[in-house]
């Protein structure tokens, strides 16, 4: 069967016919490394994770691209807020994502682009573009270039708008722009912000604005065209718009499809940041494991907000561990990660119909749900027939990325219990040192030296300075 996605360009379902029969070229707008992901962040990268993951299956060879914004107007503003380089809190926040991705089982893209590291292929896209007369140099001595919405005739056409029905882009000083509208393709640079944060160019030293960054990156290494172009539903506008019109102002054709996941909400609204209603990933993997919560994301049709409560979640939880119950009862290889051709011979034919189907992963869970009730009935009999319930079970997990023998939840399980473990200790001894030094201060010896004692036979040695004590593992 014909995969069939909804494209949001067109508004309609349509099936699937790649550029290039057999290859699928996927992009994907990563995050801005602006700050530790939310639940609401990772949302993309599960569902593009699942597409990637179902077109493989049906045979594609993928090149997925997916990119990280580390040079951004908000990242600067939130370094300068915490007294430390933009650089460090955009690679420390890059740390924090690849630990959320790994967290929820999302596998790595076939490539990972940053954009500071494709400052040359930005400047080389500005400049076809001022050549072919899409985009000018601000008068105004600023050093920034901004696209020229009116100067091209599709502008609008991926959200169907009219320009004049548009709010003006608010990504720079307007005083240089010829219509509110225009959109900045290079910033120059301020003398407030931070010389590493300036690139030489031919309008002087500054930096890219945000909208060129996934255009040149996504050129490089996908081409002028490619298959599909996906991202958050708040990207549509103005972010995939502006790529649109950028990239094909500048002669390509850009992507052949647009998909866009919904949000993941909080009493009606997007989780985000700047309304203080965000869940961090390591929050909630308190409370359930990686495999639930991603079960919990995938459940959901990707173009379906997500009402987030603990409640649903812990529901959808409990769902999914009576569903690897059935394989521990079954018994055997149940628990067994299957391989691509065992899964392809099992899964169930409703189960595919469902996620050709634009990913359904609703009625494909509905199906799993069933395969896992007649496994517990052909168990309770005995009926030796559960063999074939267990492989169709074992299947549908392994194509939506929660399979409990995947090594990717050991591995994820393994490295969040140290790190839960690391937090325990580090408070345990810390609340230990502030005794000893409070025995010290009394010039209680004996006290001190006993708990010195307790800290020294679990393993950890103490250096004592002039600025308190500090601990290391012994050896």
């Amino acid at each position: 069967m014909t995969i069939r996605l909804y494209d949001t360009a067109t508004r309609e379902v349509r099936d699937f016919v790649p550029l290039r029969e057999g290859e699928a070229g996927l992009y994907v707008c990563g995050l801005t490394v602006q700050s530790e992901p939310h639940v609401g962040h990772v949302r993309s990268g599960v569902n593009f994770d699942v597409l990637q993951r179902w077109l493989r299956l049906r045979g594609y060879d993928v090149t997925f691209i997916r990119n990280i914004t580390d040079i951004d107007d908000k990242i600067l503003v939130k370094s300068a807020e915490q007294g430390r380089p933009w650089y460090n809190l955009a690679y420390a926040m890059r740390i924090e994502l690849d630990k959320a991705y790994a967290a929820l089982n999302v596998a790595p893209p076939t490539y990972e682009p940053i954009a500071t590291g494709h400052i040359p292929e930005m400047i080389v896209l500005i400049e076809r573009l001022i050549e072919r007369g899409h985009a000018y140099a601000a008068d105004d001595s600023s050093g920034d270039v901004y696209f020229d919405v009116r100067s091209w005739g599709s502008y609008g056409e991926l959200t169907r708008q009219g320009v004049d029905d548009m709010e003006p882009a608010g990504d720079a000083d307007p005083r240089g722009k010829r219509d509110p509208r225009d959109f900045a393709l290079w910033k120059g640079r301020k003398a407030s912000e931070p010389p590493t944060a300036s690139w030489p160019s031919p309008w002087g030293p500054g930096r890219p604005g945000w909208h060129i960054e996934c255009s040149a990156m996504a050129g490089k290494y996908l081409g002028g065209a490619f298959d599909i172009h996906g991202g958050g539903v708040d990207l549509r506008f103005p972010h995939h718009e502006n790529e649109q019109a950028q990239s094909r102002a500048a002669g390509g054709a850009f992507a052949s499809y647009w998909m866009h996941n919904a949000w993941i909400t909080t009493a009606g609204e997007k989780m985000s940041k700047s309304l203080g209603n965000t869940l961090s990933v390591p929050g909630v993997l308190q409370r359930v494991s990686g495999a639930e919560l991603r079960f919990y994301i995938v459940a959901a049709h990707y173009r379906s907000n997500i009402e987030f409560s603990f409640e649903a979640l812990e529901e959808a939880a409990s769902g999914y561990r009576r569903i690897v119950s059935f394989l521990e009862r079954a018994g055997g290889d149940a628990l067994r990660q299957p391989d691509a051709d065992t899964v392809l011979a099992a899964l169930p034919e409703a189960f595919a119909s469902a996620m050709d189907d634009d990913l359904g992963t609703p009625a494909a869970v509905a199906v799993l749900y069933d395969a896992v009730r007649e496994g517990n009935r052909l168990l309770a009999a005995g009926d030796a027939a559960v063999a074939g319930q267990v492989a169709a079970v074992g299947a549908m997990l392994d194509v939506l990325g929660v399979h409990p023998g995947d090594p990717a939840w050991t591995t994820s399980a393994t490295r969040g219990s140290e790190e839960r473990l690391s937090t325990a200790v580090d408070a345990l001894v810390a609340g230990l040192l502030e005794e000893r030094s409070a025995a010290r201060e009394a010039k209680d010896w004996a006290r001190a030296d006993a708990i010195r004692d307790r800290i020294k036979a679990a393993g950890i040695e103490i250096t004592d300075t002039a600025d308190g004590s500090s601990w290391t593992i012994g050896g």
